[in-house]
């Protein structure tokens, strides 16, 4: 039987098993973005907890280099957890951060280990040498805004860098914006919906597919346009409003963004959808 949802359905099934999709294991044929960031200019600081979570979470930190003139700082936070892996993963990781033009820096070589809420409830010394690292590079980035995963991430390295970043914060007393991310696991309450455009898109899974080994094992750069639509649809009444009108516009990432005064997260009751044609920084007005 044929009918038109049909056809829509091929449609996407031959997107997502595409065979011949370009992987990026050198920057050859790309045209990577400069930093267009200037001396002084504002840091987000973005808290991977492993190679390739700086494009599946990057939107936000993508359109305040662009569209502001932020400077992007990403700390690799691990480097996964397979030995065998982790100088590959390294150099896919400086290709992705080299294309969006997004700075990139190392805890310690090959990364820090057993960023988990059992290491933090269990072994507090071996905690506190890890919130010692992140809190030195926060020290000396001085960021306006941090993005990490929500504290319910699923993921057992997710959630130990949401508390890691956290607890590296307070342990200096830096204020600046949060902006919590999901992936794995939906947020109970995210306030923020961020459009990204058809470029910045295009570039941010261009990005991904840098990370070859991850995506070879899992084509989840294939996916991401998927998980960015259904934002949308979640983001329409999670943010807009329950029966208000939805975006018109395809791709978007969601996030908590709230204040943190140096001591504590300030309670927010605003919420934002930020469309392709907003000025991105009225996120911190």
């Amino acid at each position: 039987m044929s009918q038109a949802y049909l056809e829509l359905v091929k449609a996407h099934d031959a997107l997502l098993q595409k065979k011949d999709a370009p992987l990026y294991s050198s920057l050859d044929g790309l045209n990577p973005a400069a930093s267009t960031a200037k001396a002084g200019a504002p840091v987000v600081m973005i808290f991977a907890p492993h190679p390739d979570d700086e494009c599946i979470i990057g939107a936000l930190p993508l359109r305040l280099a662009r569209e502001a003139g932020y400077h992007v700082v990403n700390v690799a936070v691990t480097q996964g957890s397979n030995a065998a892996r982790k100088q590959p993963r390294w150099v896919e990781l400086s290709n992705a951060c080299q294309y969006l033009g997004f700075s990139l820096r190392e805890t310690i070589p090959g990364g820090l280990g057993n960023v988990s809420t059992k290491t933090r409830d269990g072994a507090p010394a071996e905690w506190a040498e890890k919130v010692a690292v992140i809190a030195a590079l926060i020290q000396e980035y001085k960021p306006a805004v941090c993005v990490f995963p929500n504290d319910n991430d699923y993921h057992s390295a997710h959630i130990g860098t949401h508390y890691l970043t956290m607890d590296a914060l307070a342990s200096i007393g830096h204020a600046c914006y949060v902006a919590n991310s999901e992936f794995w696991r939906q947020m109970d309450k995210p306030n923020t919906l961020i459009e990204t455009n058809i470029q910045d898109t295009a570039d941010l899974i261009t990005a991904l597919s840098c990370h070859v080994g991850e995506v070879e094992r899992n084509p989840y750069h294939l996916r991401l346009p998927g998980w960015m639509a259904d934002n949308v649809r979640r983001g329409a009444e999670v943010v807009g409003g329950q029966g208000e009108a939805a975006p018109s516009f395809s791709f978007g990432t969601l996030y908590r963004v709230e204040y943190f005064d140096g001591k504590a997260i300030q309670p927010t009751d605003k919420k934002f959808v930020v469309t392709a044609g907003d000025d991105i920084k009225k996120l911190f007005a």
